[in-house]
């Protein structure tokens, strides 16, 4: 590996990449650095302090925690994630971006257009909301965020975090076009890598406060360890449907009578229905900062972390979006279509309908394997941190919370986010990020980073 490593920086083009795409990524931190004017820092901290475990939480996460910082860069990338999955779904009900998205380099440049204006139109919306909103929240001490509130606060407001926003998606289209990797995915990459010194040297204060044990650390990284390895397999995992094409004589050459596969991706639908689901499950809780009534507070409290309903929902939900977003994504009658145009069939099925059918049932079944799985990455971060609060159960609750042992109810109380979506994307990301290095290593005639076999991404 250290060979490969060297490698790369002998290579005058990819050197060129590499470093190109370190440097954009370290401007994309100075700006993570660079505060939004006419607001309290400390008072900001202190407010956010408190936001954990809701949907403005779990936007902190993807805008690189530059929301509870409030820099230049605080709305990140999501507005532009916000787009493309609107842009996704409207492919579907709307026939003019369907049409688009059949015609090949010219149509995605007009949908990628269109993305990048749905984004400032998104950014806009956001920020007008954020500014409007910090004017009116004071931190739990009483001290208030914005000191002196108004429109033209509102207005620099908005200009700093939509011209941000842009910039940052330039910064990922640039990585993309110039660099090494997909500049969108590596910005989220690096947003969440850099708060993992922070959880370092969280867990290991645990020694100090004593909630941290050796036996405990030394079980926590095999968990974390074990947890790579079964995302790393079940990213890169495939049900890969035997293909045939006939054999057809066109004047004095004969083409086809190859057989190939089609690839179906266990997790077809990557991390967005995690997305979907936390978006959703984290609405009763954060209306209930805004609601002041004791049955919303109610209501709101079992939606906390650890809670049995808030577990419930919450897997049901990845579940439920996993296949929506999947039938959005996939469309068996098309991939059917199109293999009977040129020829192709699925041997032992009819082509057309049935070898539709066979597709989406096929589908279907290994859709449910990826759903459970996002599940059950997306809940491990509960259980290290705060266990499954059995107790509020009705009629057992009592017997469980006595019976069971207390790392389940309790949890290891590790306040470190380990798991769910950023372990997902830092995984994929880098897997994906490293086959395209192998890949410019092997095309210029050099070893890979392994000496047999090379590195595979979530589609190599």
């Amino acid at each position: 590996m250290l060979d490969s490593i060297r490698n790369i920086f002998s290579i005058p083009d990819l050197r060129k990449r590499v470093i190109f795409t370190l440097l954009l990524l370290a401007v994309y931190r100075i700006g993570w650095q660079i505060p939004n004017p006419g607001i309290s820092a400390d008072a900001l901290q202190e407010f956010w302090e408190a936001q954990r475990g809701t949907i403005l939480g779990f936007v902190d996460l993807f805008s690189g925690r530059n929301m509870s910082k409030m820099t230049i860069f605080a709305l990140g990338i999501m507005p532009y994630i916000s787009a493309s999955i609107i842009l996704q779904l409207l492919q579907v009900v709307w026939p003019y971006l369907e049409r688009l998205s059949k015609e090949g380099e010219l149509g995605r440049k007009k949908i990628t257009q269109y993305t990048r204006y749905g984004t400032i139109l998104i950014c806009a919306i956001q920020a007008s909301a954020i500014a409007w909103w910090l004017q009116t929240q004071s931190s739990p001490s009483g001290a208030p965020i914005v000191p002196n509130p108004g429109l033209g606060f509102i207005f620099l407001t908005v200009l700093t975090l939509t011209t941000g926003t842009v910039f940052v998606m330039w910064l990922g289209e640039q990585i993309s076009e110039r660099g090494i990797g997909n500049g969108i995915s590596l910005i989220i990459f690096a947003g969440i890598v850099v708060s993992l010194p922070g959880g370092i040297q969280s867990v290991l204060s645990g020694f100090r406060t004593g909630t941290m044990t050796p036996l405990r650390l030394i079980f926590l990284l095999i968990l974390m360890l074990a947890v790579i390895v079964v995302i790393v397999f079940v990213e890169r995992g495939q049900r890969r449907i035997p293909v045939s094409y006939a054999k057809r004589v066109i004047g004095r050459k004969i083409y086809g009578g190859q057989s190939t596969h089609l690839p179906l991706r266990v997790n077809t639908g990557g991390v967005i229905p995690i997305i979907f689901a936390a978006s959703i499950i984290t609405i009763p809780a954060t209306l209930a900062n805004f609601i002041k009534i004791k049955i919303v507070q109610d209501i709101a409290q079992q939606f906390n972390l650890g809670m049995p309903l808030y577990n419930l929902l919450y897997v049901a939900s990845i579940i439920f979006f996993t296949y929506f977003y999947v039938s959005i994504i996939f469309n068996p009658s098309d991939v059917a279509d199109n293999l009977r145009k040129y020829g192709g069939f699925i041997p032992g099925i009819r082509p057309g309908k049935n070898t539709s059918d066979f597709i989406d049932g096929v589908l279907s079944r290994i859709t449910l394997v990826g759903a459970i799985y996002l599940a059950a990455v997306a809940i491990l971060p509960e259980f290290l941190i705060t266990g499954f609060k059995v107790q509020t159960l009705p009629f057992i609750g009592d017997f469980l919370n006595q019976n069971l042992p207390g790392w389940f109810t309790q949890g290891l109380q590790v306040d470190f986010y380990f798991g769910g979506t950023s372990i997902l994307i830092v995984v994929g990301v880098a897997m994906d990020t490293m086959q395209q290095i192998e890949a410019q290593l092997v095309m210029r005639h050099y070893d890979g980073f392994m000496r047999r076999g090379r590195i595979k991404g979530r589609r190599g």
